[in-house]
């Protein structure tokens, strides 16, 4: 019942918004303290930040196209979720898992044995948790590549597309940018725009969204937008933060929906051509995206984390 409050809250904060807050304007101050952050880091950051209570928008190289990695993920889940409203997409239905299906990189269902069976609804919150590559790959033969694009376009977005199923050869005719950008195209602001979107319910289903941002809560990796700002274990108190990660060898992405006590912030953060290119906790681009999440919630919400009052 609080999730399901939640997300009609977030409703209501959009009308309010949309009714009495004039354009914004990023906080120069925040913007400051952000460039200097971004001039440390060793490669490029594109960053787009909303606060949904107030309207306030602030944006650093937010239009620059860039590959997604796994956040195109969160499109995915998207166009589910409409699809289970449509009724076209049973969330009980069960799938098979298969040899063929099993792909590398992160996730779970490589380990497992084929013939698991499992059901749509653990396909996604696989793909979601664990950034788990076969179930992404399971949820995509549900939806259908077009179907996740032509919800792209209908939510207004321009610069975001997915290309393929991952860790699998592209099929058919592809744009002529494919090669360049793997798996999917994004900007800062479009990713940050599509996670406005589930925290203001466009699927006008109270539920249905609060399970969206349920399932992101339970982001098993932490270490870039939640790093600096979660302080108690989140298995045992609840997290706060919705977000979805996606990484490359040079590439490390995370956008979030943050609950302050001041309102919920929506934080969108890619980076790309890193020079630091490991695997470990001590990345680079983890610090950088972390540092530049808190300077966004310590200037927006001074509060702190938590449900807005």
């Amino acid at each position: 019942m609080k999730r399901v409050c939640f997300a009609l809250l977030l409703i209501g904060i959009s009308a309010a918004a949309a009714q009495t807050v004039p354009p914004s304007t990023p906080t120069k101050a925040l913007e400051k303290q952000l460039t200097q952050i971004i001039a440390t880091h060793h490669g490029h950051v594109a960053v787009w930040a909303k606060n949904l209570q107030t309207g306030q928008t602030l944006a650093i190289d937010a239009d620059t196209l860039v590959q997604t990695a796994s956040v195109i993920k969160l499109p995915i889940m998207l166009e589910a979720f409409h699809q289970k409203q449509d009724g076209k997409l049973d969330f009980a239905k069960r799938i098979t898992l298969r040899k063929d299906d099993q792909v590398s990189g992160s996730g779970l269902l490589p380990f497992l044995d084929p013939g698991l069976e499992l059901t749509v609804n653990d396909a996604i919150v696989l793909m979601m948790t664990v950034s788990d590559n076969t179930a992404t790959n399971l949820v995509i033969d549900q939806v259908t590549i077009p179907a996740v694009n032509a919800r792209a376009t209908a939510l207004g977005l321009k610069n975001t597309y997915l290309y393929k199923k991952v860790y699998k050869p592209a099929v058919g005719p592809m744009p002529a940018d494919q090669k360049r950008f793997g798996l999917g195209k994004t900007t800062a602001r479009e990713m940050g725009e599509v996670m406005e979107a589930i925290a203001r319910c466009e699927l006008h289903d109270a539920a249905l969204c609060a399970r969206m941002i349920e399932i992101m809560k339970n982001q098993q990796f932490r270490y870039m937008i939640p790093r600096y700002l979660e302080t108690a274990d989140t298995s045992e108190e609840g997290s706060a933060i919705a977000d979805k990660i996606g990484e490359l060898d040079h590439v490390r992405n995370d956008v979030a929906l943050v609950e302050t006590k001041n309102g919920p912030l929506v934080i969108s953060v890619f980076t790309w051509e890193n020079k630091d290119a490991s695997w470990s906790p001590d990345n680079e681009a983890y610090f950088t995206i972390a540092k530049v999440a808190k300077a966004i919630v310590d200037a927006w919400a001074p509060h702190g984390l938590g449900k807005a009052k």
